[in-house]
């Protein structure tokens, strides 16, 4: 079956993200820009704007479309803003994000998937996302601070050395949970030196593997 992208992205987020319950117009745009099917194998085209994660090598996944769209939504990226992504896996994540903000830094600990995602970027004059390959969970402290920090994989616990390199006020949002594979969504606030936590609710994320993860 051909992909017809323009007609099953409107879909998609008609039917899968504003149907439950993601309004931010920013957020809904950015979905709408970025060519979903252009993250997967080809083989994989004809699932991709389906309501699930798919595979793309090595163990890891493309998230399902409402948690991208629900973590996005959550992490409040405005205009100027300076990103970290820990775990670039295909690059969609971070393609959405830079739709919306003025850098997205990305950490990718797998060498194959960071070189795919990589040249996804510049096949689409992505600029403003700059790639790097090592231990997500160790940052990138001497780009810091961010303004919104994003981790795509689920550790055992938040990682402080992330924190660290929030500013004040900034937003991390990150998967945790003590068995692998059974997380909650975990909203960080930090505002004048203080860390508050939010609980969004449970999500299933691949492990996120490095000195500060698993």
């Amino acid at each position: 079956m051909r992909v017809d992208p323009i007609r099953r992205r409107k879909r998609m987020i008609d039917e899968q993200i504003i149907a439950r319950g993601i309004c931010d117009e920013r957020v809904l745009g950015a979905m709408m820009e970025v060519p979903r099917h252009l993250f997967v194998d080809e083989a994989m085209a004809d699932n991709v704007y389906q309501d699930k994660p798919l595979p793309i090598g090595e163990g890891q996944t493309i998230s399902q479309p409402y948690v991208v769209a629900k973590m996005t939504e959550a992490l409040d990226v405005q205009p100027g803003m300076t990103v970290l992504e820990i775990g670039t896996g295909s690059g969609y994540q971070a393609a959405v994000l830079s739709r919306l903000a003025k850098h997205v830094y990305t950490i990718e600990r797998i060498n194959s998937l960071h070189r795919s995602a990589r040249g996804r970027f510049l096949d689409l004059k992505y600029f403003n996302i700059t790639a790097y390959l090592d231990d997500g969970t160790l940052g990138k402290p001497d780009l810091a601070p961010y303004d919104r920090i994003m981790v795509t994989a689920g550790g055992p616990k938040i990682p402080m050395a992330l924190v660290r390199q929030l500013a004040d006020p900034g937003k991390m949002i990150i998967p945790v949970g003590a068995t692998r594979g059974e997380q909650q969504l975990v909203l960080v606030e930090v505002e004048d030196g203080e860390i508050f936590k939010t609980n969004l609710g449970p999500v299933e994320f691949v492990d996120l593997v490095g000195k500060f993860g698993w």
